[in-house]
């Protein structure tokens, strides 16, 4: 393998220095090494010819056809020119059409050879038409076996002459000179888990020559890399758990015990109580503590985290909380510092819109220990804001946030800060073990007591005006709503409603009430004017985009009417839902959408009906969107890539490839036994880490 890291493609038979550079360029392919592991997505079944007249469907999936070419004629001009190919099978015609390389593709064809054609039908102008296929001849198309691989490739490369018959030419043409390859893993844990080996592994991925030998090929491949992401993650957190010293707190005292007696908002939860003994647990060991806390939305972890504060302030440290926003980082400071006034705990907000002469009495309050909580936005983590001591940061919303950021409040001491990374986007279990994988995780799996579920309505256009009837009762009843946008202008290209014309259409709608907006274009004291409106009650309705999806804190607010439900995602429709609910009253979300939708559309508006479990939400969109679409998810850090596995979909083998991790660093933590030798060097050659993010969180 390490040779094949070292050969230039551009020595490759076919590539050359050009089309090297276009690969590298597109896809980051330097290397035969690259190549071997830029691997199909999906196989076409060779064997299978479809027929013309048989093509049905808006969404017909690649596939082949049997027949010749009837006439070829170039259309256009210049850079608009076609070429355009009439091609029959006898039992129908269809377009066949060039945009690229029209001369060649011209003379390399003619109307009296039989050929096979392999792509993606389209209808276009009531015809079907295929862009750019492959193209082979009967003889030619049956000495790839019976399986084809068909490769990720762009626009580009399409376009200069790549496609899926290129890569499995070139990787066929690399592995013909091979007759041995190292193994990358122990021969124990081949052994055990019966995997097959890694050249045959790698040659029948890209030409297998049945389903079985496919299966056993992808399953190999599927846990080497997640086997060594898992080695990745777990030795960086065993080590960072046994070498980072962090503050032992040992005492429960006056300050938590005081507000946990007289000044607790409600009883805690029986999950609030278990997360609260679990971060007690690590607070008290003397090693730092880098903690994940999950909790649906209203679940109550604000709380948590400030008792924790309070620990920390109990001993003799100081506190930090991160927000994404301004908006968030006020409503923090608002709940934290009403919650704490009555004990004397000084708490201060640092946002951007912070003015001069606040910051200096910040600043200096910081330095001689009398500011106990910082709560701000990134703005707590400049250069000029330095604490006397640092005990404990909590940091909301974290995906929201680079990982560099994080790292720049971690080291505002010297001795290790303990880290509590918040989040109301519930995380998938594959994920958690994955991109998480190096944080302690606690879940808050319980809403307070009096919480009511919300109700999660579909609605159409034609529905609208039984809606706003609907909203109206809400509103003659004392109650508040919220009205969210997916744009904020009017945009011709998109068919969608706007802030701007909706916010017109609801003052015109609902005359007797007062209307707010806010939006993230917004100057911040604007912002916060309009919001204040909404919070204290003086406008009953507020139209929004999705600048309120987190923070928002309006008890009375009982209905939320999401407009174009169907351009947002599982995970963002649950966060906005969780700005009503929050308090004694049955609330109400409903999803306005069109009624022409694709069936994965109305699907996902189905599920969302159907339950309010964020987290069997979070699975469902991650098996929908993949784990790469998830919001925030892939800019938190992972150490590799993945050529093959998929984080939605292989939870088992995870599992799998992490129980193995385990047990071998538990019998070796140090990787020192002559049998581990190969993981060490696997493992230097794989990562890409250049700094050791899973010391921040």
């Amino acid at each position: 393998m390490d040779g094949l890291r070292r050969m230039d493609i551009k020595y490759l038979r076919g590539i050359g220095p050009k089309r090297a550079e276009i690969l590298d360029k597109n896809l980051g392919i330097k290397t035969y090494y690259d190549l071997l592991h830029h691997y199909p997505t999906h196989y076409i079944d060779r064997r299978s010819v479809y027929r013309i007249i048989d093509f049905t469907g808006d969404d017909m999936p690649s596939l082949q056809v049997k027949g010749k070419f009837v006439s070829f004629n170039i259309q256009g001009e210049g850079a608009k020119s076609r070429l355009v190919g009439l091609f029959s099978d006898g039992s129908g015609v269809m377009e066949v059409v060039w945009f690229q390389r029209i001369k060649s593709i011209r003379q390399l064809y003619h109307t009296t050879t039989e050929y096979i054609l392999f792509g993606k039908p389209t209808r276009f102008n009531g015809h079907w038409s295929m862009v750019h296929p492959e193209i082979d001849t009967p003889e030619t198309a049956t000495s790839f076996g019976g399986f084809r691989g068909v490769y990720p490739l762009t626009e580009q490369l399409r376009n200069r002459g790549f496609s899926s018959r290129t890569f499995s030419n070139a990787a066929s043409d690399i592995l013909s000179g091979i007759r041995a390859m190292a193994e990358t893993l122990p021969m124990s844990v081949i052994v055990r888990h019966r995997l097959m080996g890694i050249l045959e592994a790698i040659s029948a991925i890209h030409n297998p020559q049945t389903p079985q030998q496919l299966q056993s090929a992808r399953f190999r491949l599927k846990f080497e890399e997640l086997f060594y992401l898992q080695l990745d993650i777990q030795r960086y957190a065993r080590r960072r758990n046994g070498s980072i010293k962090g503050f032992a707190f040992p005492r429960i005292g006056h300050f938590f015990n005081t507000f946990y007696s007289q000044f607790l908002p409600f009883p805690l939860t029986g999950a609030q109580k278990r997360v609260i003994r679990e971060i007690r647990a690590d607070m008290a060991t003397g090693r730092q503590m880098n903690r994940l806390l999950q909790g649906d939305v209203g679940s109550g972890k604000t709380l948590v985290a400030l008792l924790c504060m309070l620990i920390a302030i109990d001993n003799n440290t100081q506190a930090c909380l991160m927000a994404p926003t301004e908006i968030l980082a006020a409503q923090h400071f608002e709940t934290i510092s009403n919650m704490t006034a009555p004990m004397g705990i000084n708490v201060k907000l640092l946002t951007g819109s912070t003015r001069k002469k606040s910051r200096e009495e910040i600043h200096s309050q910081l330095a001689d220990g009398s500011l106990h909580i910082l709560i701000g936005t990134h703005a707590v983590i400049e250069d000029n804001v330095k604490f006397r001591n640092l005990g404990f940061i909590v940091i909301d919303e974290q995906h929201r946030f680079g990982v560099a950021q994080r790292a720049r409040l971690w080291t505002k001491n010297t001795i290790a800060p303990h880290v509590l990374v918040m989040t109301a986007t519930p995380i998938p279990r594959t994920l958690a073990m994955t991109v998480y994988g190096d944080l302690d995780v606690s879940v808050i799996n319980e809403l307070p007591p009096g919480r009511k579920p919300v109700q999660t309505l579909l609605r159409y256009e034609e529905n609208r005006f039984e809606t706003y009837r609907g909203i109206g009762r809400q509103l003659r009843l004392g109650r508040q709503v919220y009205i969210v946008y997916p744009l904020i202008k009017e945009n011709e290209k998109l068919d969608l409603k706007s802030l701007e014309e909706g916010y017109e259409t609801i003052r015109e709608t609902f005359r007797d009430y007062k209307v707010a907006f806010v939006h993230g274009q917004m100057k911040p004291q604007e912002k916060e004017y309009q919001m204040n409106l909404f919070a204290s009650h003086e406008a009953h309705i507020l139209v929004a985009t999705t600048v309120i999806e987190v923070g928002v804190n309006v008890p009375n607010a009982t209905t939320m009417l999401i407009e174009n439900a169907e351009r947002f995602g599982l995970s963002q429709l649950h966060q906005l839902r969780g700005r009503v609910g929050r308090g004694e009253g049955q609330s109400y979300c409903i999803l306005m959408s069109k009624r022409k939708i694709s069936s994965e559309t109305r699907k996902r508006l189905e599920l969302m009906t159907s339950t309010t479990d964020g987290f069997a939400i979070a699975e469902a969109d991650m098996q929908m969107r993949g784990p790469g679409d998830i919001e925030g998810t892939m800019q938190s850090g992972m150490p590799m890539d993945l050529h093959i596995a998929n984080l939605a979909t292989d939870g088992q083998i995870i599992q799998l490839a992490r129980d193995t991790v385990c047990e071998i660093l538990d019998n070796d933590p140090s990787l020192d036994h002559p049998d581990n030798n190969i993981l060490q060097r696997q493992l230097s050659l794989l990562t890409t880490r250049i700094h050791d993010w899973s010391r921040i969180s």
